[in-house]
């Protein structure tokens, strides 16, 4: 089993990368937030490998820290969910955010990367809660998809009028927590003429 590479980056890609040493070119698919680490790199790199050899493929997976391997490692372990989707996974969540989604139990987040059902979503925080120690970034962090949750019912009360009101829910979810941050202790009405005067 190859542990991890070291050399030239040769080709980059949000997808993949192509890494030269010894005069012989490694592809291995990357995450989004490997690919930003290797873009601020110069000269030499290392790369940390995942090894999946198939009848018809040996494939590299490739990854900037330990701790994103590892959750790789414990994606794939998940019954459904296969190299490339735990790839998506980590790509549309940031190790500290995909820890506390799983410990959490915030599914509805999971869903919503591509090809991710509910089931899945609820298998891979089932299997995973216990297996995993969440970085102390990873629990202050308040999951966007169920934000009344970590606020409470004036926080869904309020997102609830701006909704109505017409504004989009990312926006609104985003302007209330600054809000609900600040002054936990916020009025419903106090916090949407906040909201509104920020929008």
């Amino acid at each position: 089993m190859l542990e991890y590479i070291k050399g030239v980056i040769s080709e980059l890609t949000p997808a993949y990368a192509v890494i030269e040493t010894g005069g012989i070119g490694y592809m291995a698919t990357i995450t989004v937030a490997t690919y930003t680490d290797l873009s601020n790199m110069n000269g030499e790199v290392k790369l940390l490998l995942h090894e999946v050899i198939r009848e018809d493929a040996h494939l590299l997976f490739g990854f900037s820290s330990a701790r994103e391997r590892e959750l790789f490692r414990l994606l794939i372990g998940v019954s459904g969910v296969g190299p490339t989707t735990a790839v998506l996974i980590l790509s549309g969540l940031t190790v500290p955010e995909l820890e506390a989604v799983i410990t959490s139990g915030d599914h509805s987040r999971l869903k919503n990367v591509k090809g991710i059902g509910v089931k899945t979503a609820q298998r891979i925080i089932v299997d995973l809660k216990d297996k995993i120690k969440p970085s102390a970034e990873a629990l202050s962090i308040k999951t966007e998809s169920d934000p009344a949750a970590a606020y409470g019912e004036v926080f869904e009360e309020a997102l609830a009028a701006m909704l109505a009101l017409g504004f989009p829910k990312p926006q609104s979810v985003k302007v209330l927590r600054r809000i609900f941050d600040a002054d936990p202790a916020v009025k419903v009405d106090v916090a949407i003429k906040k909201a509104l005067a920020m929008i």
